[in-house]
């Protein structure tokens, strides 16, 4: 097997699940309980969130845990909104955003509030200018993904937050999903972020939230004691160690793996450039992790089960979009409406070697002359 969509989600890291299934054996006792079992477990979680915290530069206070970034995504911008609507019922985002972001937008849209999307420049950026312009004295919230999952445009961060924290009733929130595991990111001027640890080869039903401190948001999720009051529920200590071990095991290796993956990228890339019929929708500000590309003249369904039937495996859009649907992110960047329904991403791992980069690539070879000849 050739898989290439690591960017819908990571194969657990063995020492990972080494570590959940040690804590499940373990501890059994509920954190919040005052017996015995219980404090040693909350002593494994404190110990736990405090090197999360120091691993991520933020402080342990900042830290809520949730289910994932959809949980996290829907916490932060529904939080913020619904706890400062007295400020104002504006928010700005842009059409890179995945849909656990667009959905919570959509959501409030129904309660009275507006939403005005950013353009992209043809680098891929956000139009710094734009945002300027979209900005208003009741503007309460700025959504923008560090990294987003489609074409891997990263985006200039710390630039938008200078911006928005001109604006000071205005809050910023990034949706660091794809970047943790694959870019270091600078929390101190971001008011919340989301991340989960199913991107970085951590497990399925764990993300955290960072909110700053200063910050008061309205639960999503209402019904007692946990690790904080912003989020209740049970504390999934084996998910948050396993969490933290995540972390540990990717986080030294950043710079390292970015090079190795530049390299493969750049092999991937000139072999597709190539081909007539593809057109590369990745830019110069898109990490190396994702190759966004449309493939003209043949299905992108098609030719995604023409590779599967030889036990390769890379995506269309987002793993959480409609496979029918036109991508909104090619099409805020391309302005083209038939590229942005042929398009195809794949996605590289440091796990992903050089051999099956070469083994991918002949595959694609003959797929694609094999579908454009049936055609």
């Amino acid at each position: 097997m050739i898989y290439l969509d690591y960017s819908a989600t990571t194969p657990v890291d063995k020492k990972v699940l080494e570590v959940f299934n040690k804590v499940c054996l373990d501890y059994p006792g509920n954190s919040n309980s005052l017996h015995k079992l219980g404090i040693k477990s909350k002593e494994l979680e404190d110990y736990a969130t405090n090197r999360i915290a120091k691993l991520l530069k933020v402080k342990a206070k900042e830290i809520i845990y949730t289910s994932g970034a959809s949980e996290s995504n829907n916490t932060a911008i529904k939080g913020i909104c619904l706890k400062y609507q007295n400020r104002g019922k504006h928010i700005i985002t842009t059409y890179l955003e995945h849909s656990s972001v667009i959905g919570p937008l959509n959501y409030l849209t129904k309660l009275g509030f507006e939403v005005d999307f950013v353009k992209i420049n043809d680098d891929g950026l956000v139009d710094l200018d734009h945002l300027k312009q979209l900005i208003r004295d009741d503007t309460i919230l700025v959504s923008i993904c560090a990294v987003d999952s489609e074409i891997g445009l990263k985006q200039n961060i710390n630039d938008i937050a200078k911006i928005v924290k001109d604006h000071p009733k205005c809050f910023f929130h990034v949706d660091c999903t794809q970047a943790i595991g694959k870019i270091n990111i600078d929390f101190s001027n971001i008011d919340l972020a989301s991340i989960s640890a199913h991107k970085f080869y951590g497990i399925k039903g764990i993300g955290l939230l960072i909110k700053k401190e200063n910050i008061i948001i309205d639960p999503l999720i209402h019904g007692g004691k946990s690790t904080t009051p912003f989020r209740s529920g049970t504390p999934p200590l084996p998910l948050i160690v396993s969490m933290l071990k995540a972390l540990e095991l990717i986080i030294p290796h950043l710079d390292d793996n970015y090079t190795y993956i530049t390299k493969l990228n750049h092999i991937i890339q000139k072999k597709l450039k190539t081909y007539p019929n593809v057109h590369i929708n990745s830019t110069i500000n898109s990490i190396p992790h994702i190759i966004n590309f449309s493939l003209k003249d043949i299905k992108p369904e098609t030719f995604i089960h023409a590779l599967e039937e030889e036990d390769i495996y890379i995506s269309t859009k987002s793993a959480c979009s409609k496979s029918d649907s036109m991508s909104n992110a090619v099409y805020a960047l391309t302005k083209d409406r038939d590229l942005s329904y042929q398009t195809l991403r794949i996605s590289l791992s440091y796990l992903t070697t050089i051999e099956e980069v070469n083994k991918f690539l002949e595959v694609f070879d003959r797929c694609y002359h094999h579908l454009l000849l049936r055609k």
